[in-house]
């Protein structure tokens, strides 16, 4: 807990076994709710979480990582969450920043806080491809000129909010896939949310998750599509639930009332 707000770790997972109790094992005592979504997983992803003491809910099928997501807030906020830290399990971004992002939000001055890999200049020396730091940056700089903001980096995965921007934002409008987390940085935009950056170290291995080449051009297209959109919407040129304040929000549960599921 941190002034007073409850705090909540949610760990979209797939496949993580090898790499999830490294990843506990540096979240801080500040952290009142551990959650772990296993998106149905093909090792023992699920039981290992339960093992560790992980509030754990698994998906019947493999849905995407925006719809575990999706099911990750909804269940932090179901269990009381004040602030949401997105930390993924396989170990790519220290846990050991959760506090100072928590603390970002729970000051009051950020809605939502990425950490950015960028920041700092250490994202090629943790061993990012040299093709996904040169379009990251190129990204970067065209959705800063359409969105109207200046970030260092849309595309991490370490994220930290607020409840009250989790509850607003229409997420569940959203892409099922990895696209989700770009579309979420875009209605925070929308929607007049603060956003703040914090300096991260980054590590590639073999066991961190990382999208291929394939997927990382249709990521790419997905960014750019989300920018126009985006622009498209707020000129007036066509209406998108994703950037409405009446489209679908996390405000049900999805298997917090289902005990053989956690």
């Amino acid at each position: 807990m941190i002034n007073g707000k409850k705090v909540a770790v949610v760990m979209p997972a797939y496949n993580a076994e090898k790499t999830l109790e490294m990843t506990v094992r540096e979240l801080s005592d500040v952290v009142d709710i551990r959650i772990l979504v296993d998106d149905s997983s093909r090792d023992q992803t699920a039981q290992l979480s339960r093992d560790l003491g992980i509030t754990t809910f698994v998906h019947e099928q493999n849905y995407g990582y925006g719809r575990n997501q999706q099911t990750c807030y909804r269940e932090a906020l179901a269990a009381g969450a004040d602030i949401v830290v997105m930390v993924h399990p396989d170990y790519q971004y220290t846990p050991l920043l959760v506090p100072a992002m928590a603390g970002m939000i729970a000051s009051g001055v950020y809605d939502m806080v990425l950490a950015s890999r960028i920041l700092g200049g250490g994202a090629l020396r943790g061993g990012m491809p040299v093709y996904k730091y040169i379009s990251n940056r190129l990204l970067t700089a065209f959705q800063n000129v359409f969105l109207g903001v200046k970030l260092s980096e849309y595309h991490t995965g370490f994220r930290a909010f607020s409840r009250q921007l989790l509850e607003a934002l229409p997420i569940l409008e959203n892409s099922d896939d990895f696209v989700f987390d770009n579309q979420m940085v875009a209605q925070a935009v929308m929607f007049g949310f603060k956003i703040g950056e914090i300096s991260c170290p980054t590590k590639y291995f073999e066991e961190a998750s990382s999208i291929n080449l394939k997927r990382s051009i249709e990521y790419g297209l997905g960014v750019v599509g989300t920018t126009l959109s985006f622009v498209a919407h707020k000129l007036g040129i066509i209406h998108l639930p994703r950037f409405d304040a009446k489209g679908r929000k996390v405000t049900q549960q999805l298997y917090s009332q289902a005990p053989n599921h956690s």
